[in-house]
C-alpha cells in the first residue's frame, strides 16, 4: 500500500463533487469532520491490496434484433442490416467475457434488467416519443430459456449477479422490489447489490428504496461521460450502517474510442489505476457485455484485458462489489441497521450524522 506521505490528502481527494448520471453534482465529505454533510466511508481494503478494482456489467440489452434497423439509420448501413436479418447475436458476448476472466483469475458482477414493457406498461402519453420506442427496444424476459441459463452458469462460475433497476424505478420502491424478486426467483438466491439504469439516482430517495427492500449495496453514483475518481477514492456509507455505495470510476462509453484511439484510451485507464494505488483507493468500472463484441466496438476486449492485467501487476484485489464488502467483513464492522425514519437526517440529506467516520479495518 501507498505511505501516507504517498497518499493524497482528504482535502485534495475531496475537492471535487461525485457527479451522477444526470449531471447533478453531489457534494461529498471533506475528510476532516468540519464539513456539513459528511458522509462515513469504507475506509479498508481486502488482505495486503495496494487498492481495489471493481468489475461491473450492465446487461442493458444481450439481442440486437430490430434496433439494427435504428442503427443503419445512423451508421453502418450495411453491416447493421445485415446483422438484422442474421441468425447470430453479436450482443451476446457472455461466453467471451467470462472466458477472458477465468483465463484472469477474477470474477465480477453482471446486473440484469427487468424493463418495463413500453405499450403494456407505460402510459399511452409515453408512445409518440421516438426516444421512448429506442430505450423500450431490444427488452429482454429475465425468465426466458436462455437468460436463466446465463444467470444460473454465472452464479454457478462464483460470479455475482445483481440488480440493474429499470429506468422508472430510482423513485419507485415497489417496482425495485418486485423486480428484486423476479431475478431472485430466476437465481434461486438473494440479490445483494446492483446499479440503477442509465445511472439514473435520486439521492438519497434510491438508496432508502435499495436498503429497505434489502439491497447492501449500489453502484449508480457516478458520470456516464467522465472518468475519474469525481473526489472520492472510497466507497461511501450513506446511513453509517452496512449499505455501501461503491463510486463509478470509468465507463467504458466515456472513455475515448479503442478503436480509433487506443493509446489516449490506455493512458486514461493507466492513469487512473496508478491514481487509485497512491491513494489506496476501490476503483469500480463498468463495461457492458455488447462492447466485447470487436465487430462494432473494436478496442475494447483488448483495453479490458490490459486493463486487469495492468491492476494485477500493481497488487490490486479485483473482483465484484459484492465480494469486495465480503471481503472487509462490512457487515461484521457495523452492526447496527438504522430504520428508515432514524436514517431521514443523515448526511446525503444535508445535514451532519450523529455517528463518527467509520473505518472497517484500520490500513497500515
Amino acid at each position: 500500500m501507498s505511505s501516507d506521505a504517498d497518499r493524497s490528502s482528504p482535502a485534495s481527494q475531496d475537492s471535487s463533487p461525485v457527479v451522477d448520471g444526470r449531471g447533478r453534482r453531489i457534494r461529498l465529505p471533506s475528510g476532516d469532520g468540519s464539513a456539513d454533510g459528511q458522509l462515513s466511508r469504507v475506509d479498508a481494503l481486502p488482505d495486503d491490496a495496494e487498492f481495489a478494482l471493481c468489475l461491473t456489467h450492465d446487461v442493458d440489452r444481450p439481442y440486437k434484433g430490430i434496433r439494427s434497423l435504428y442503427y443503419a439509420t445512423q451508421e453502418r448501413p450495411r453491416y447493421h442490416l445485415r446483422t438484422a436479418l442474421s441468425s447470430s447475436n453479436p450482443y451476446w458476448q457472455f461466453g467471451e467475457l467470462m472466458q477472458l476472466e477465468d483465463e484472469l483469475g477474477v470474477r465480477s458482477a453482471f446486473y440484469f434488467l427487468d424493463e418495463q414493457h413500453l405499450l403494456a406498461d407505460r402510459p399511452v402519453s409515453e408512445w409518440v416519443s421516438p426516444s421512448n420506442w429506442v430505450q423500450h427496444l431490444g427488452r429482454y424476459d429475465i425468465t426466458s430459456n436462455e437468460i436463466s441459463a446465463v444467470i444460473q452458469a454465472l452464479d454457478a462460475g462464483g460470479w455475482e449477479v445483481g440488480l440493474h433497476g429499470s429506468y422508472h424505478s430510482p423513485t419507485d420502491r415497489d417496482r425495485l422490489r418486485d423486480e428484486k424478486r423476479e431475478l431472485e426467483a430466476v437465481l434461486g438466491e438473494s440479490v445483494t447489490g446492483g446499479r440503477q439504469h442509465h445511472l439514473r439516482l435520486s439521492v438519497p430517495e434510491t438508496w432508502h428504496h435499495h436498503r429497505e427492500i434489502g439491497l447492501e449495496y449500489d453502484a449508480s453514483l457516478g458520470s456516464t461521460t467522465e472518468c475519474g475518481f469525481h473526489g472520492c477514492y472510497q466507497p461511501l456509507r450513506p446511513f453509517d450502517d452496512g449499505f455501501v455505495v461503491f463510486p463509478l470510476t470509468i465507463m467504458d462509453q466515456a472513455l475515448p474510442d479503442p478503436g480509433t484511439s487506443f493509446e489516449a484510451a490506455r493512458r486514461v485507464c493507466e492513469r487512473l489505476l496508478t491514481e487509485a494505488a497512491a491513494n489506496d483507493a476501490v476503483m469500480t468500472v463498468l463495461w457492458h457485455p455488447r462492447y466485447f463484441n470487436e465487430q462494432e466496438f473494436p478496442g475494447h476486449r483488448t483495453l479490458y484485458r490490459w486493463l486487469l492485467e495492468r491492476a494485477q501487476e500493481l497488487g490490486a484485489w479485483i473482483g465484484s462489489p459484492g465480494a469486495f464488502r465480503e471481503a472487509v467483513d462490512i457487515d461484521g464492522a457495523d452492526d447496527t441497521q438504522p430504520t428508515e425514519t432514524q436514517s431521514a437526517g443523515n448526511s446525503v440529506d444535508g445535514t451532519s450524522p450523529t455517528a463518527p467516520r467509520a473505518n472497517v479495518r484500520d490500513r497500515p
